[in-house]
């Protein structure tokens, strides 16, 4: 595993995103500073916590998808977060035991967490590495990278609430072309993203201040941003939508898209 396990730099002062998450997810591995940030973040969205778990059964389905249907036996899941039900190895080697998964976070939490993400199928192989999706480069070079996944070989990349952690678009989409052009052709991009898209008037403002004061840390971005994460690559039906609406298990439930507020989309590379 990457990083230096005996030392985890975790500042409990700080609010962390994947700790957040795990704290809206019902999970037990937060602090008090991001229980606040949770907190105050829900008292203005109270479907946030419908909206992590849209997120999170749309990562099963992605992955059910990708094993079961395009034939995927290797992933690169950047910004995991903290383990939970139904990581992305489970689910793909539910369906097929040979799959290979490589996680990658920048929480050290994570990485004191990482043991319930290594428990791979006895056929497959799992690891993690900390590291920042900000440097690309530094994951593509990781030898756990290379003794993991093959890139002679078709690799699902894994974003799955990660992009919007990024204040750039640009820098967003440089790295999504950075990671997709190092990977081969029947490769596929998976992504999820927050949007302001579907938010009423006093909504938007509201969320324009959250980030504003620093209690937000998600940058949205709108459909024809998020749309251009997948140029060159061949969309999978049903193409860019919200999150209940990606191939959903059975009829989709009526729902509120400001509820929600993450587009979703997953792509080819030819």
């Amino acid at each position: 595993m990457g990083g230096d396990s005996s030392a985890p730099r975790i500042d409990p002062s700080v609010s962390h995103p994947a700790r957040r998450y795990n704290y809206w997810l019902g999970g037990k591995d937060h602090f008090a500073a991001d229980r606040e940030s949770g907190d105050r973040i829900e008292a203005q969205f109270p479907a946030v916590r419908r909206a992590v778990l849209a997120n999170r059964a749309v990562l099963g389905r992605m992955t059910r998808f990708l094993a079961a249907e395009a034939g995927i036996r290797q992933f690169l899941d950047i910004g995991t977060g903290l383990p939970t039900a139904d990581n992305t190895h489970e689910v793909a080697q539910r369906v097929a035991p040979h799959s290979r998964v490589l996680y990658v976070d920048n929480d050290p939490m994570v990485l004191a967490h990482a043991a319930a993400l290594l428990t791979s199928s006895p056929e497959g192989r799992t690891d993690y590495i900390e590291a920042d999706l900000r440097d690309p480069a530094k994951i593509l070079a990781s030898p756990q990278l290379r003794a993991t996944l093959d890139l002679s070989q078709p690799v699902a990349l894994m974003l799955i609430a990660v992009l919007h952690f990024l204040s750039d678009r640009d820098e967003e989409l440089a790295i999504v072309r950075q990671l997709v052009d190092a990977l081969p052709s029947g490769s596929y991009l998976a992504v999820t993203h927050a949007t302001m898209d579907f938010l009423p008037e006093p909504q938007r403002r509201a969320a324009e201040q959250l980030l504003a004061s620093g209690v937000a840390d998600t940058w949205p971005s709108t459909r024809e941003q998020f749309g251009a994460l997948f140029d060159g690559l061949e969309l999978v039906e049903p193409g860019v939508v919200a999150l209940p609406e990606w191939r959903p298990d059975g009829e989709v439930a009526a729902y509120d898209p400001a509820d929600i507020n993450m587009w979703a989309g997953l792509a080819r590379k030819p």
